[in-house]
């Protein structure tokens, strides 16, 4: 079985997506535990109606997290980490230790780096009038939206589009390429 474990700050829109491919057989993967900062994420309510552990991260120092999130996540067999709108930069030891990807609003590396998430993006996009705009996914490293990128899947920009239109455009394209990418990723082990 394909191991997973998800990071997610949020609503947990992408998590659900994997839930339900899982759950429906299109994905040959299990989520081991879902990760959050954020013990308000309605992402840990989706991963418990799921009965899918869960895990609030407790310490505020970057450092701190860095190692209590080695001490958790050492107690589960881990074949990939799924960023899925997690809003904070992941740990050097996590970084060498796993394999993480992140899915990210935009084609980087235009419109990443820290503060550009979620409708900060779709704003920075439609107001510098871009026609394209799209979904990246990415391996991390130690730089917000700097790693090396796995795909990427462009959506058109209209010239009417809110964030919120653009938004619900690259969401549903995020969620297919995630799909594909695990798929590929789950079928190499």
């Amino acid at each position: 079985m394909y191991n997973l474990v998800v990071f997610a700050s949020g609503n947990g829109t992408t998590l659900q997506s994997i839930i339900d491919n899982i759950n429906s057989g299109n994905l040959k993967a299990k989520i081991q535990l879902v990760v959050s900062n954020n013990p308000n994420a309605y992402a840990l309510s989706r991963a418990q109606k799921d009965n899918i552990p869960t895990y609030i991260i407790k310490s505020k120092n970057n450092n701190d997290i860095d190692n209590e999130l080695l001490d958790v996540l050492s107690q589960y067999d881990i074949n990939l980490i799924v960023l899925a709108g997690y809003l904070k930069l992941i740990g050097p030891g996590l970084i060498h230790k796993y394999t993480i990807i992140n899915t990210h609003p935009a084609l980087l590396p235009n419109y990443g780096g820290k503060g550009m998430y979620g409708m900060n993006v779709h704003r920075a996009v439609i107001s510098a009038g871009e026609k394209k705009s799209g979904v990246t996914l990415h391996y991390v490293n130690e730089k917000y939206d700097s790693g090396d990128i796995i795909s990427q899947t462009m959506v058109d920009v209209y010239p009417e589009d809110t964030p919120e239109d653009l938004s619900a455009r690259v969401q549903a394209a995020e969620k297919i390429q995630l799909i594909n990418v695990l798929k590929k990723f789950s079928d190499i082990e």
